[in-house]
């Protein structure tokens, strides 16, 4: 079965639908790879102006699937691929720099726009599927956290918390692993429009087709323009410093545990998100 469901349910629109929700859209390699590859089926297709990305289930993603291990299912389409076989520190931070951070990258810059469809939970490395997205739609009952620092690294590889949330919330976010509501996302500029649950599909597929209306090359040197400005901000740069100091955290782990992301911060997070934190 598909883990990433291709819909054109409109003129102009492609719908992308994260396909896993026994496990709550929790990311193994497979499921990256397979949203890669129908993202870059939906780019190339002329018939399509506007890609959404949405997820079946009560939850939009549960984040990195731990149990799944830390691999490259294909061949490496985000980087040249290097150091993918080599152990410890090294062999993980090559993996992350392709499969984490640069497929998201690559996502960010897809030349057409995107908008992320969200609803219920989004923890962790579900935030690397959604903030590169250009627009966010958000369902009232949908809340965001990052709370990886309870496994002794600084946030999820895609860092781009400043540029979402403002730093005072971001250290927030980080420093105590708490939820953001869809509403306080929206008034932080996080999320551009949030609506009823039950109105999330047609209010996402308006939006969409409102948009596949104007000239397409019109909107890629828009889309263009907002994400060379970051860059011009430092966002580039601040991506590549913050995966270094990611992957500090994770050679941490394996000097004094054994492994790169202890089972005991596993735990942590779970306590949390039982009791709706």
């Amino acid at each position: 079965m598909p883990l990433v469901r291709l819909e054109h349910p409109a003129d102009g629109v492609a719908r992308l639908v994260l396909a896993r929700p026994e496990k709550r859209n929790a990311q193994n390699p497979e499921l990256l790879y397979e949203l890669d590859g129908r993202l870059v089926e939906a780019a190339s297709d002329a018939a399509v102006r506007v890609i959404v990305l949405a997820a079946d289930g009560p939850d939009f993603s549960a984040g990195h699937d731990l149990r799944a291990g830390f691999y490259v299912p294909g061949a490496p389409v985000a980087t040249m691929g290097g150091h993918l076989d080599a152990g410890g520190a090294e062999g993980h931070y090559a993996f992350e720099c392709e499969t984490y951070l640069g497929l998201s990258r690559r996502w960010r810059d897809l030349p057409k726009p995107t908008i992320a469809q969200v609803q219920g939970r989004t923890i962790a490395g579900g935030l690397m599927l959604v903030w590169p997205m250009d627009i966010i739609v958000a369902a009232d009952d949908a809340t965001f956290a990052d709370p990886v620092t309870a496994f002794g690294v600084n946030g999820v590889e895609y860092f781009t918390h400043l540029w979402e949330l403002g730093h005072r919330k971001a250290k927030e976010m980080l420093f105590t692993g708490d939820s953001i509501s869809a509403g306080d996302a929206h008034r932080l500029g996080m999320v551009n429009k949030v609506v009823a649950a039950h109105d999330l599909e047609s209010a996402t597929l308006d939006l969409a087709v409102r948009i596949a209306q104007r000239p397409a090359f019109g909107l890629r040197l828009a889309k263009e323009s907002v994400n060379r400005s970051l860059d011009a901000q430092g966002q580039s740069v601040a991506l590549d410093f913050a995966l270094a100091l990611h992957n500090l955290g994770h050679a941490a782990n394996l000097a004094r545990h054994g492994e790169v992301a202890p089972a005991a911060g596993a735990d942590v997070i779970r306590a949390a998100t039982t009791s709706g934190r």
